[in-house]
């Protein structure tokens, strides 16, 4: 068959699925709107979440859930089987969703000690569903953490008497809750599994499959563009020490931006991601003290003029390094394109960090506690990442107002992430 052939039919299979997914998803949407019952409403929005489709209704969906709130005392009288699971399923939506909902709505299932029902301990799917809810509990709820050690141990009891797929999904949970768990892996799994529930919709599962065929197609393009930037890039600085984690920052990135209107914000990530990696692993595993304080100071001056007091092997990185951050504010539009001079100021401000963590290197000195973790959280390279998150990817229109000034109410949050990073990457 000749390649304008394979061209065409390719083009036309493309096509032929995307009208497949609007007409499908005018039925789902249809679905969403006409759903009367509280319970069927959260089981089919918990479906869509775990496919994946829900960016399609994002709209209909906090709406429905509004619903779900505001009518829930009239569901309080009703008493089903699967009334643990329903409760459970509706309280993690809501919270997810950013409504609050009390714990006391478990009262219901604790006897006159205010312990779970040992009743409860046999329903796998309720107390499945309740393990994953309560992950969401705030601090001091104490409530919830009881509800988390009661359904982990009766989990754990009754693992290897489970079927498919319930067995699976309850193995994943106790390993990773699924709040916890990245959508993008939740969807691989959740796919084959809801096929093969008595009650899946098979409208809501023909668009998931046709949606997860063109996101893939479109992540495979992306990650191959990436790893030809990448190859070029490393075959031409010849730093031999550079990590090469092209593949793996693309996956987590996936992670943060899915579907197709985000494509340029997970190819700017991924290439700021990289850069990042081995400014790291200059500092840390291949320059002198000296050299970290020549690179340090170029990276203060953002100009290709310092490269004259570089070390040789480090010249050329500094030019494609700057070169690329160029190219990144092209690809910016003319009202973002002040964002860059954020990120340039916290690659400086990185670069500090770096050179402080060398010198403790070299000095051998032992910081305190909350002298390396002030230092490493900052180090960790989260915070230029969430940086790089809000005011490089995130586009006006997504109706996040991607400014300094938006990016620095997070402070708290962007802290405690960096510490999260630091923690575990230390641990390893």
């Amino acid at each position: 068959m000749a390649l304008m052939d394979l061209i065409t039919r390719a083009y036309r299979s493309e096509k032929w699925s995307r009208e497949q997914v609007d007409h499908l998803k005018r039925q789902v949407h249809c679905k969403l709107l006409k759903a009367t019952s509280m319970a069927y409403t959260v089981m089919l929005v918990d479906v869509l979440e775990r496919l994946h489709i829900d960016d399609h209704f994002r709209d209909e969906i906090t709406t429905v859930l509004q619903h779900v709130l505001l009518h829930h005392e009239e569901q309080k009288s009703v008493v089903t089987v699967d009334q643990l699971h329903l409760e459970s399923l509706r309280f993690r939506l809501l919270r997810q969703h950013g409504f609050w909902v009390s714990a006391d709505v478990f009262d219901k299932f604790k006897d006159n000690t205010g312990c779970f029902k040992e009743s409860l301990s046999t329903d796998a799917r309720g107390l499945l569903s309740l393990y994953n809810a309560a992950h969401l509990a705030m601090p001091g709820e104490t409530a919830l953490d009881n509800a988390i050690a009661f359904s982990r141990r009766s989990l754990q009891s009754l693992q290897g008497k489970l079927r498919s797929p319930m067995a699976e999904q309850v193995s994943r949970a106790l390993d990773i809750p699924l709040p916890r768990t990245p959508k993008l892996l939740e969807t691989m799994r959740y796919i084959t599994e809801y096929e093969q529930e008595e009650a899946h919709d098979s409208v809501v599962l023909d668009l998931a499959r046709l949606d997860f065929e063109l996101i893939r197609s479109l992540y495979l393009k992306e990650l191959k563009t990436l790893s030809l930037w990448w190859t070029e890039l490393y075959d031409s600085i010849k730093l031999s020490y550079a990590r090469d984690r092209i593949v793996e920052s693309y996956f987590w990135t996936c992670a943060m931006f899915h579907g197709e209107d985000y494509s340029r914000a997970r190819i700017i990530f991924v290439k700021v991601f990289q850069l990042v990696i081995m400014m790291d692993d200059t500092y840390d595993i291949h320059a002198t003290l000296e050299e970290c304080h020549k690179f340090n100071e170029a990276m203060q001056r953002w100009d290709k003029s310092a490269v004259c007091i570089l070390p040789e092997y480090l010249c050329l990185f500094y030019i494609k390094m700057l070169n690329n951050f160029d190219e990144m504010k092209d690809s910016l539009e003319p009202d973002e394109k002040y964002r860059m001079s954020y990120v340039k100021t916290s690659l400086k401000q990185l670069s500090e960090y770096f050179l402080r963590e060398a010198q403790w290197s070299s000095d051998k000195h032992m910081p305190s506690f909350a002298e390396h973790l002030d230092v490493s959280c900052m180090s960790s390279g989260y915070p230029t990442m969430a940086l790089v998150a809000v005011l490089l990817c995130v586009r006006d229109g997504d109706g996040v107002a991607a400014s300094m000034e938006a990016s620095e109410w997070t402070a708290s949050l962007v802290r405690a992430g960096g510490e999260v990073t630091r923690f575990l990457n230390d641990k390893k």
